[in-house]
């Protein structure tokens, strides 16, 4: 595997899965209990934008970089933007934040993280930047081999009922990622059926991905959405036009929030008149 998340980070994918975990995560600690989250893809935790590999595609600047020069007012966004800067704040003016350290960053003192990355630099990476969190175990391991032994979350003594997985694969294998990917999230709902799952994936052309659709709609869980976000017209296979996000168990609301700020990502981070972001249901909520 040769994909390295560095190239990519701070991108207007990241900006669309990024401000949806943290949304994720607030709605999530809104209630007492510990929580329990599974990276399952989770990289170095840390980027730097000025570093070689960012500034070789330069996609940070038509994402994180044109959202924060406009700044939109929508709370979630703020959210996203501010979590941003806290991370500024503590590495550096060029940093940017991977999915562990806004999981680190959202979550309580009671709350554990486990932190998986195959990658052996990558993964070396990641333990250093959580070395000082007890909260967070950093594992170099398969992600979906972590799936099936980390759910359903215990440790020690203590048993997690609520928590979040999100997956977040390179699609390296492109399509054929689709077949992992549900495979595993249909065996995590019988192990877990009460934890909300979050499956990013890329949009080249949408229509080859109506079986994943219909695939998904089958899913065991409560309910299924998927939260887009096309930057240009999804016609062309050489290219990733857009990004997108299956969500299972959502919280309350949740479609809502996002459908509320992908209007304005659209047109923040769009770069032609085919921009667009949509909420759909795959199966209703019951």
């Amino acid at each position: 595997m040769n994909y390295r998340h560095a190239f990519h980070a701070g991108n207007h994918a990241d900006v669309l899965k990024h401000i949806a975990l943290l949304a994720l995560c607030d709605a999530l600690t809104a209630k007492p209990a510990p929580l329990f989250a599974l990276d399952t893809h989770a990289g170095r935790g840390l980027y730097a934008l000025d570093g070689n590999s960012a500034q070789r595609t330069g996609e940070a600047e038509g994402g994180i970089g044109r959202l924060l020069a406009e700044a939109p007012k929508q709370p979630l966004i703020g959210r996203y933007l501010a979590a941003v800067r806290a991370c500024r704040q503590a590495h550096g003016a060029a940093a940017y934040p991977g999915s562990p350290w806004l999981l680190a960053h959202a979550l309580r003192a009671d709350d554990r993280i486990a932190a998986c990355e195959l990658q052996p630099e990558e993964a070396a990476q990641l333990k250093h930047a959580f070395a000082g969190d007890e909260r967070v175990a950093a594992h170099q391991r398969d992600g979906y081999a972590a799936m099936k032994a980390l759910l359903p979350p215990r440790i020690g003594e203590t048993r997690y009922n609520r928590g979040l997985v999100l997956i977040d694969p390179p699609f390296e294998a492109q399509l054929a990622e689709f077949d992992t990917a549900l495979a595993a999230l249909r065996d995590a709902l019988g192990r877990w059926p009460q934890g909300v799952y979050a499956l990013w994936y890329p949009i080249k052309r949408r229509r080859a991905l109506q079986p994943f659709y219909r695939r998904a709609a089958t899913l065991p869980a409560k309910s299924v959405m998927t939260a887009e976000l096309l930057v240009r017209a999804d016609d062309s296979p050489l290219r990733m036009n857009g990004s997108g996000l299956l969500v299972l168990n959502a919280p309350w609301h949740f479609d809502q929030q996002l459908q509320a700020v992908l209007p304005t990502l659209a047109r923040t981070l769009g770069e032609s008149a085919d921009a667009a972001g949509a909420v759909q249901w795959l199966k209703q909520p019951e």
